[in-house]
């Protein structure tokens, strides 16, 4: 029996997020993920801004005027959310913690993938895979996503992406769509994500709070590792600590993100605390103009 307060958490998320995904995302998930199909339909005349490789240069050299091929729409498409649920994910310091952004996140891309009537497909990891959920379309399997997603409880503390993407690189037979939403404190998982970028369209989504790049002038303060238990104290009111934690944080996400370059991967960044849906909205938006 699930608790009446999970009931109703799970109903807040699934009013916003839903709402998230029909009035906000509408039309920008399709435009950004449906390509075109394999199946032609018929011609219509060309438009600008319309791609040149689809004109039809024998109806167009008949007419005397540009004309373009149109496809049936792709078949279903499947979404796989791998989502991190190591320790870090419970910090917050702005009324909402990284696990609570990332259900709302994936809670927000279920629902507009089934909308578009895809699959979703849910792996929670922490240094070791936690619950695998194979891949289903409905409402019923995205409150079910929802629930996974707020509830599970993680036997594991770390992170392990290698252990993820090798998971991802094993099961998923078809081709997916593959967000990996992470903070990604880890380290040697470059081998498995170039996997992955073969097989999958893989979407980095990079979970952060503010304070990991700042530390506060507070004074003494303890320092908590979540993942490895290690505490150290440090004197935030000492000027040249805070301004090494600063360039540590930095050189660390630099690093990151040259990796996600490396591969050529376009990551998303979101911040507790902070509206998802203006990255989410920005990186639909380019994808579509390259498409």
């Amino acid at each position: 029996m699930i608790p009446r307060e999970v009931l109703q958490k799970i109903r807040r998320i699934q009013i916003r997020t839903s709402h998230l995904a029909e009035n906000l995302l509408a039309g920008q998930y399709h435009s950004a993920f449906k390509g075109r199909g394999v199946e032609f339909e018929e011609v219509r005349p060309y438009r600008i801004g319309d791609d040149v490789r689809a004109i039809d240069w024998n109806v167009t050299a008949r007419t005397g005027e540009p004309f373009v091929k149109l496809f049936r729409e792709e078949r279903q498409l499947t979404v796989t959310l791998l989502v991190d649920l190591s320790a870090s994910q419970g910090l917050g310091t702005h009324w909402q913690s990284k696990r609570e952004l990332v259900a709302e996140l994936g809670a927000t891309l279920a629902f507009s993938a089934i909308r578009n009537n895809d699959k979703v497909a849910l792996t929670l990891f922490t240094d070791d895979i936690e619950k695998a959920i194979p891949p289903r379309s409905g409402s019923r399997h995205v409150l079910r996503v929802i629930r996974e997603l707020l509830y599970c409880q993680p036997i594991g503390q770390g992170t392990n992406l290698s252990r993820a993407l090798e998971h991802l690189n094993h099961t998923a037979k078809r081709r997916s769509i593959a967000f990996v939403v992470s903070d990604f404190q880890d380290d040697d998982y470059e081998r498995p994500l170039k996997i992955a970028r073969r097989k999958h369209d893989v979407i980095p989504i990079v979970v952060s709070d503010r304070r990991e790049f700042e530390l506060p002038n507070v004074g003494l303060l303890d320092l908590y590792d979540a993942e490895s238990g290690e505490t150290v104290l440090v004197d935030t009111s000492n000027s040249r600590v805070r301004q090494i934690y600063a360039e540590r944080a930095q050189e660390i996400a630099e690093r990151r993100d040259q990796t996600f370059k490396k591969l050529g991967l376009d990551p998303i960044h979101v911040f507790t605390g902070e509206d998802f849906a203006d990255p989410l909205q920005k990186f639909f938006h380019q994808r579509e103009r390259r498409r």
